[in-house]
């Protein structure tokens, strides 16, 4: 990886004593996809405290006006270190950053410093009980009645809904024709609002992070639409490149690694993925810095989703030998056993690998 701008491996160093600080202390222990299944708003306010929140937004918003690369510096160590992200994760990767473009200046005003701050969280409304990656099937509509939004409809593996304070939606409002990413518009959803409803889908042990949200005529006003109105598709396929391009697509199962490292039966599989997380590493360098230059990077974005939630899937496999071999409560079998049963789940989220191969072909088409 080419070597970045002085003083950003100071600030890696900064992150490493943070977190060996917080594990002193006790505040969370290392797990696989923690930065996704892991909720806790006290450690979000630690890292917010830290100006690790919002890096990327302006410092008028309350943000810390930096880099998306150094944004990454600090999001990769977070990450590796199996450290509990999910409370601010989807505000800070997501939510804030199409805000910034789409937004109007009382949204921005309102929920940027807010997000910044680490004390205000998102969950995202996608996916549809008959709509999962292909999103432009979804049948939630908002119609317009009386001077205000009517939603209605049902969304599905919403992570952390049941805690967060918002849902960014993704509806019909308009009818559906040919032409069927049309007429889809995004709204800011109170999830305390009257008619909503969240229903916990747990895991086969019983976990629960997952679930459905049903709206039933949720009354909704103008200041509630993110941008305009019929353009959600184009807003959503902005945003998901920064869900798909960042290091949880490729460091979700490192403290797996890690623990297996110290087992002295660690052969060739286990190396053999760490030498990919590397190159991966520096395509997803490659991606922040395309962002910092003002350039789309959906395509290079999906090539790190793709590649590296595949990887993750096969690295479980790869430790698979030393885990079984292990104690069953030795650290490396526990975090094996979370991580098969996490890892189903990563070649799914933020768009299945068939289609983001269909992404990748298109651009390379029309490049």
């Amino acid at each position: 990886m080419a070597s970045l701008p002085e003083g950003f491996e100071d600030l890696r160093a900064e992150v490493r004593d943070f977190l060996a600080e917080q594990r002193r202390l006790g505040t969370f222990e290392p797990r696989c996809d923690n930065w996704h299944v892991g909720f806790d708003p006290a450690f979000s306010r630690r890292v917010a405290d830290r100006g690790w929140v919002g890096m990327t937004m302006p410092a008028a918003l309350g943000g810390g006006g930096r880099s998306a690369v150094e944004r990454l510096v600090v999001t990769e160590e977070l990450v590796a270190a199996g450290a509990p992200l999910a409370a601010h994760w989807v505000g800070d990767r997501q939510v804030g950053p199409s805000l910034l473009r789409h937004g109007s200046p009382e949204q921005q005003a309102r929920f940027v410093p807010a997000i910044a701050g680490g004390g205000c969280y998102f969950a995202l409304g996608l996916s549809e009980p008959d709509a999962g990656s292909d999103l432009a099937a979804v049948r939630t509509s908002a119609e317009r009645r009386d001077g205000a939004w009517v939603l209605n409809g049902a969304k599905v593996w919403s992570s952390h809904a049941h805690r967060c304070d918002f849902l960014v939606v993704l509806c019909r409002t308009s009818p559906r024709t040919e032409a069927r990413h049309d007429g889809l518009s995004q709204f800011i959803v109170p999830l305390d609002s009257p008619g909503v409803r969240v229903r916990p889908i747990r895991q086969l042990d019983g976990r629960h992070h997952f679930n459905e949200v049903l709206f039933s005529d949720v009354r909704l006003l103008d200041g509630d639409v993110v941008g305009r109105v019929g353009e959600g598709w184009a807003q959503m396929a902005a945003e998901l490149a920064y869900e798909r391009s960042g290091p949880e697509r490729f460091l979700s199962t490192f403290v797996l690694l890690q623990e297996a490292l110290k087992h002295p039966a660690t052969g060739g599989p286990v190396r053999e993925v760490l030498a990919r997380i590397h190159g991966l590493r520096m395509l997803a360098y490659s991606v922040a810095r395309q962002i910092d230059r003002g350039e789309p990077p959906s395509l290079a974005a999906s090539l790190v989703k793709d590649l590296g939630t595949r990887l993750e899937q096969h690295s479980v496999s790869a430790i698979a030998a030393i885990a079984s071999s292990a104690p069953p409560h030795s650290r490396v079998a526990t975090l094996y056993r979370d991580a098969v049963r996490l890892s189903p789940s990563f070649t799914l989220r933020g768009g299945t690998n068939e289609v983001l191969r269909s992404v990748i072909m298109k651009g390379l088409l029309s490049g």
